[in-house]
């Protein structure tokens, strides 16, 4: 088509152009947009509390993330809350940030009034604060999902983006599913809302289906063809991994124009997954050649945010994971090692220092153990990118108190050790309702194995009172009959969904110096469901008329969608079985303080 001839033309002329560096002092910012509150914590089992949301918000604030879309506020009371929270928190917070600005608060919003309302009521505590709301624009979405037509698209998205423009300045409008749009409705539905009063036009490429060169091209023609009035109009993108190219499409469209990115920490998302927030930022930092922008994320801070994120989402990254994965930055073959060991860039097209991933090798003779001293440990909290931790006298305690404990039983506390530690110690919202005193189990095999019958006998205390509870199970194996017996003191039905064992790094034959295990389950009760809104964000695209009805046959609106709530836990010890009593009791009193603060 006509269209087609022009995108590909557009490209090629773009490809030609000579290309800007990003040290150039006409580099243009990059607006690095991360969603993972509210994208990323779509990931199937990932579920954030209140308190865990602030804790993420906050250390994107450090990291220098320029807009946190903390959420959906009408998905939910909890939600709204949260969004609202994180506003009042995290969204103050200008120490350490390169712009010197607080980071702006975004909360997404379907194209009807009451979500928008909504979405600002929960986002207006934020100095600097966005409304992102969203019509799809594919005709497989008008018609089999939405059952509108184009012109009822464009008047539905001028009419709430206009609406959103009577409540703030900022707003962020995706037509959804643009990857899969025609390209000419594109450009009448992006002029409509732009002269309505939208400031930032995402271009999501939901299903994750185009390629490089096509997704950049989108770009690459609209920002051609779209009068925008003069206005200083920001474009974005919004990729999904379902191809594995959501990086690749991201930075092609940032070559053709795009000034914004939308991207998660670890790359959580819906399905495969969303643009990598870590991969991005190290590509520009790499290659700046090749990207006339720059942005203003402190990459020492990538590391730290990655083990948050996983440790409060309870999905561990793989481990050949781009930049924050336990192996980036490792080296099996001989011959890699040889060049590594002369000189690290032969192998390596980035430091691990540059990203808060500090090898061990660095620290000199310093070897922390159970005789170390606080100054030991604090110097190397900062050397791992934690200087607030260490220049807080009460945490740096936690973390020294708990490293001795672990030193007990095991020589040397390794760096991996440590970042364990820190997560158990301070990666801790809730409020804890059972305490494990003391676990003892013994195991019989039979018929070679095959049968095995195992007792645990536990004992735990009631945090509030102080109360000692003892109770034994029989179970199929030592995992089984500990969580047994603590159902049993519990007096209640819990499913366990998932349980992970993560072996960490350090263990040697030496006596004395076993590795730590790490603990990852899920845990939720039988009737434990949340509602959520049967268009929620990922199956977007529904909107709701002013009569309160959905323009879907057999639609059900809010509360159609039930979603079972999964309590995460972790825990940490070098006996696997402690190891596991601790994550399911860490998840347990997640799941408690959950149901009480509902309660109150």
């Amino acid at each position: 088509t006509s269209v087609g001839f022009a995108l590909r033309g557009l490209a090629r002329q773009a490809n030609r152009a000579g290309r800007a560096f990003s040290t150039q002092s006409n580099a243009e910012k990059l607006i690095i947009f991360d969603t993972t509150l509210r994208d990323g914590e779509q990931s199937p089992g990932a579920t954030l509390t209140q308190n865990e949301k602030v804790d993420i918000a906050r250390q994107l604030a450090r990291l220098g993330v320029d807009v946190c879309e903390a959420g959906f506020p009408i998905a939910s009371q909890g939600d709204f809350e949260a969004v609202s929270l994180v506003a009042q928190t995290a969204g103050v917070i200008t120490e350490g940030r390169a712009s010197g600005e607080t980071m702006r608060i975004a909360g997404l919003a379907r194209a009807n009034e009451k979500d928008i309302e909504r979405c600002y009521e929960a986002v207006r505590h934020a100095p600097l604060h966005r409304i992102h709301t969203f019509l799809a624009s594919s005709d497989i979405h008008l018609e089999h999902k939405l059952g509108i037509s184009r012109q009822e698209c464009l008047e539905i998205s001028a009419k709430m983006v206009a609406f959103a423009k009577t409540q703030v300045e900022d707003i962020e409008f995706s037509p959804e599913d643009a990857g899969r749009s025609d390209p000419d409705f594109l450009v009448e539905l992006c002029t409509a809302v732009i002269e309505a009063g939208a400031t930032t036009i995402n271009l999501p490429d939901t299903v994750g289906y185009t390629l490089p060169q096509e997704y950049g091209s989108i770009f690459a023609y609209l920002i051609d063809k779209t009068p925008t009035g003069g206005k200083n109009v920001i474009w974005s993108t919004h990729c999904h991994n379902d191809l594995g190219l959501a990086t690749a499409n991201s930075l092609a469209a940032v070559q053709l124009g795009a000034r914004q990115v939308e991207v998660t920490l670890n790359a959580l998302g819906e399905r495969a997954g969303n643009t990598s927030l870590e991969e991005i930022v190290m590509a520009l930092r790499t290659r700046p050649q090749h990207f006339p922008v720059y942005c203003d994320i402190d990459t020492r801070q990538i590391m730290r945010t990655s083990k948050m994120v996983a440790s409060y989402t309870g999905i561990a990254v793989q481990a050949n994971k781009a930049i924050v994965g336990a192996n980036a930055f490792a080296h099996e073959s001989g011959i890699h090692q040889h060049g590594v060991l002369k000189n690290a860039s032969t192998y390596e097209i980035m430091t691990p220092e540059s990203v808060g991933a500090d090898s061990e090798g660095g620290r000199g003779q310093l070897v922390l153990g159970k005789h170390s001293g606080k100054a030991a440990y604090k110097q190397r909290l900062i050397e791992l990118g934690y200087p607030d931790v260490a220049n807080d006298d009460e945490q740096l305690k936690k973390i020294v108190d708990g490293a001795k404990a672990v030193a007990d039983q095991k020589k040397v506390i390794s760096d991996s050790d440590l970042e364990v530690l820190l997560g158990e110690r301070l990666y801790h919202t809730h409020e804890d309702t059972w305490e494990l005193d003391s676990l003892a189990v013994q195991s019989n095999a039979q018929t070679g194995g095959d049968r095995v019958s195992c007792t645990a006998t536990i004992k735990l205390i009631e945090c509030k009172t102080g109360e000692e509870v003892m109770e034994a199970a029989i179970g199929i194996g030592p995992v089984d009959a500990t969580f047994k017996a603590i159902l049993r003191i519990l007096n209640r039905p819990i499913q366990l969904t998932s349980y992970t064992v993560t072996k960490i790094e350090g263990g040697t034959d030496a006596p004395g110096n076993d590795a730590l295990a790490s603990i990852v389950l899920h845990i939720r009760e039988p009737e434990d469901l949340g509602v959520l809104p049967a268009d929620f964000p990922g199956h977007q695209g529904a909107v709701i008329r002013e009569d309160g009805s959905l323009p879907l046959d057999g639609g059900q609106g809010i509360g159609g969608m039930a979603k079972g709530v999964v309590h995460i836990g972790n825990g940490t010890s070098t006996d696997i079985i402690v190891a596991s009593a601790k994550a399911y009791l860490s998840a347990v009193n997640r799941m408690l303080d959950r149901q009480r603060q509902q309660s109150q």
